[in-house]
């Protein structure tokens, strides 16, 4: 699932823009980063036994876990930050595409 630089940068801008609107604490921040990092290496762990899979398997294997991705950050997150959160995922989805929809 290779992105162009021209990708990799949008998605950087817009993680950036969401990391401010949610206003994380430094703890808040750490928490954040532990569960992005666990699933990138589980992503990459999968890639690594499945080399020939393909960006619609990854996709699939990422909404399989999409419950309990959320479940995670409401154990950190407010109120307030979980409603952005959420509409942010929203967002994502319509930014990826119709693919990534549950």
């Amino acid at each position: 699932m290779n992105l162009t630089a021209e990708q990799r940068e949008q998605v950087a801008t817009e993680l950036n823009r969401f990391a401010r609107d949610l206003n994380l604490t430094n703890e808040q921040t750490e928490k954040l980063h532990s569960a992005l990092a666990e699933g990138r290496e589980k992503i990459a762990e999968y890639v690594k036994n499945n080399p020939n899979t393909t960006k619609a398997d990854i996709v699939a294997k990422v909404k399989a876990h999409r419950d309990e991705i959320r479940q995670r950050v409401v154990k950190f997150l407010t109120p307030e930050q979980l409603s952005k959160w959420d509409s942010e995922i929203a967002k994502a989805k319509e930014f990826l595409g119709e693919e990534v929809d549950a």
